[in-house]
């Protein structure tokens, strides 16, 4: 369900147990609370936060990026308890082209109760439906499979593997490939399914 964000152009997803919503200064506990965790940061590009100072100064640039339009992420609140659990959206998107690369982000408490592949699903819907985006990807590192397992539950399929694609805490990592196409979404695509990567 698509509601309208009344504080700006970015709209208010929603699901059975979230509500992904623009990130405000108020969220800056909830965020340093999973951000300061070094098993959240391991498989992203941020380090662990130290304090919450730096989730203000992260929310401070998301807010910079909602009024200029930039692809941004949505905080993902969990609706039962109204906390900030996680961030979801978009690194890049090209226009020209119709699409865009989605990134995520959960704390540790929340991983294995499907949040991630719900949000996941909310956003894709919103970026064929609404932003009528012809295709998006995901990458995660090849040793975090359960980034992987999401983003096959959501349909996208495995790519490729990508050797050393990002420097990643002073080492260079393998990133694997996910995309969904907005035919593969709606079912009349050429590739309807979704393997596994391959070792």
């Amino acid at each position: 369900m698509i509601g309208r964000d009344p504080h700006g152009d970015m709209p208010v997803l929603e699901t059975k147990r979230l509500r992904l919503r623009r990130l405000t200064m108020r969220d800056a506990r909830d965020v340093f609370a999973y951000c300061r965790d070094p098993e959240v940061a391991r498989h992203v590009l941020w380090s662990a936060q130290r304090s919450v100072g730096e989730a203000r100064a992260y929310i401070r640039s998301m807010l910079r990026r909602y009024r200029s339009g930039e692809p941004a992420s949505w905080g993902i609140e969990w609706k039962q308890t109204g906390t900030i659990v996680g961030t979801i959206g978009y690194m890049w998107i090209h226009s020209e082209h119709a699409c865009a690369e989605v990134g995520y982000s959960l704390a540790r408490e929340m991983w294995g109760k499907g949040i991630m592949t719900e949000a996941l699903r909310c956003v894709l819907e919103y970026s064929f439906g609404v932003l009528r985006l012809n295709r998006v990807e995901a990458i995660h590192e090849v040793d975090n499979p359960a980034s992987g397992a999401v983003m096959r539950k959501c349909g996208m399929r495995y790519e490729g593997t990508l050797r050393q694609k990002l420097r990643n805490k002073g080492r260079y990592v393998d990133v694997d490939l996910y995309a969904i196409l907005s035919g593969d979404a709606r079912g009349d695509g050429v590739s309807a399914g979704a393997p596994e990567r391959k070792a």
